[in-house]
């Protein structure tokens, strides 16, 4: 049994797959630009061109990931939802108060909150209108709080996140990110596979005597790919502890420049960590 991955893939493949059915998800990109060729795009010519495909093998299946996999990235993306809307609350209010001249400046996320109270304090339309938001940033962190607790937690019980935390700026949430996205390492053939499947290996253009490498194909997990990044960054800028890994970056940054060095790293990273 196939079909093309949709909202209820993952959900569907499981029960599926504990029924005893033999169950393949497959590749949407690929059986998109098959489809594509038909003259007519009706759902029987779609059904018909897939089976076609199944039948002769013209098909990549894709990883689905374990329920445990599917909880933690959960985690990651509802702690991660909560954080954004955090920020775009204390961005929007320091824009709209900007607008009467009042500056909230360089403070905390603890002490953020007294100060926007203390510039309306003699503004009491203003208040009317600012401390609503206020209500929602307080709930906000709080709830994000409580997610972050539970990731540390989930981390600080798990051996592999333990082990990839040893790597220079590397921490928590880098860790559990990859952990979740990886799933089952047994499905990468070689460790190089790893920085494909995160779209950070050079896209390939091959055809008659033309022959070159562009930028990274920015395929594939979009959050493993931005948390590598950033723990590229942090191994660059911010640790000070020597590492083969951040020589090695820092030796391609002299030749191409920082951000090829970082590009680099982030696929070294994970190579090295698969």
């Amino acid at each position: 049994m196939d079909w093309r991955p949709g909202r209820l893939s993952q959900w569907l493949y499981s029960a599926l797959a504990e029924a005893g059915l033999s169950v393949i998800c497959v590749e949407t990109r690929h059986m998109r630009a098959v489809l594509k060729a038909q003259i007519n795009k009706t759902d029987r010519n779609d059904a018909r061109g897939m089976a076609q495909m199944m039948r002769v093998g013209l098909y990549r299946p894709v990883h689905v990931k374990t329920l445990r996999s599917q909880k933690l990235r959960m985690l990651l993306t509802h702690r991660k939802l909560l954080q954004s809307k955090a920020i775009a609350v204390d961005n929007d209010l320091r824009g709209t108060l900007r607008n009467f001249g009042l500056k909230v400046g360089m403070v905390g996320a603890t002490r953020f909150e007294a100060r926007v109270k203390e510039l309306i304090e003699n503004f009491s339309d203003l208040a009317v209108l600012v401390e609503p938001l206020l209500v929602v940033r307080r709930v906000l962190r709080e709830q994000l709080g409580i997610l972050h607790r539970r990731l540390l937690t989930v981390v600080r019980d798990d051996d592999v996140c333990r082990r990839l935390m040893t790597v220079p700026g590397v921490g928590p949430v880098v860790a559990l990110t990859y952990r979740a996205t990886i799933d089952v390492p047994a499905r990468f053939r070689k460790s190089k596979a790893v920085g494909a499947v995160f779209g950070l290996t050079s896209a390939k253009y091959q055809s008659g005597e033309i022959d070159r490498s562009g930028a990274i194909s920015r395929c594939g997990d979009e959050m493993m790919r931005t948390m590598l990044y950033e723990a590229a960054q942090s191994m660059l800028f911010h640790s000070i502890r020597w590492s083969w890994l951040k020589a090695w970056a820092m030796k391609i940054a002299r030749h191409r420049g920082m951000k090829k060095a970082v590009v680099a790293l982030a696929r070294r990273s994970c190579i090295a960590s698969g």
